[in-house]
């Protein structure tokens, strides 16, 4: 069995409750706020990547809120122009890759995005909540727990 240092420890720890603070803050004001969303599930896969790997290009804010705000983008127009199908589906997901390479703002957890809107029949308002306001908070958060908290510097690069 392999033992685990503190020098492994301590940022996974770290990642962790990074993430954990950030969920539950989106989760709390979701709660407080009866008429609008701040989490959805492809979050959870920006947490890994925003806390585990903040170096990364895919944790960058131009590739996290592109790429969240793309997919999206691309989820509400194929539901709103040719509805739910497996092809239409497809097409959605296929779609928003395509644009994000395209764009240069890779961010793997929004490849999600666009099931998540179309298999739950979402409206126009999505974008603004809450993909537009949960990706604020999230940056924010990021920012000021790895400035302020962990004492490196995040972002590499703001856009």
């Amino acid at each position: 069995m392999k033992v685990i240092s503190q020098q492994q420890l301590k940022p996974a720890l770290l990642a962790g409750i990074g993430a954990m603070l950030c969920i539950s803050a989106l989760a709390s004001l979701e709660q407080m706020s009866s008429h609008l969303l701040w989490l959805m599930a492809p979050f959870g896969a920006t947490m890994v990547i925003l806390f585990a790997l903040p170096d990364s290009p895919l944790a960058q804010p131009r590739n996290i809120v592109c790429g969240h705000l793309l997919t999206s983008l691309m989820g509400l127009i194929i539901l709103h122009s040719v509805g739910v199908s497996p092809l239409s589906l497809g097409l959605a997901v296929g779609a928003g890759i395509a644009l994000m390479m395209l764009t240069h703002t890779v961010h793997p957890p929004a490849g999600a995005n666009p099931l998540v809107i179309m298999l739950t029949a979402q409206e126009w308002d999505f974008l603004y909540s809450p993909v537009a306001s949960g990706l604020v908070l999230i940056l924010s958060f990021g920012w000021l727990y790895h400035n302020m908290l962990c004492r490196r510097p995040y972002p590499q690069k703001w856009f």
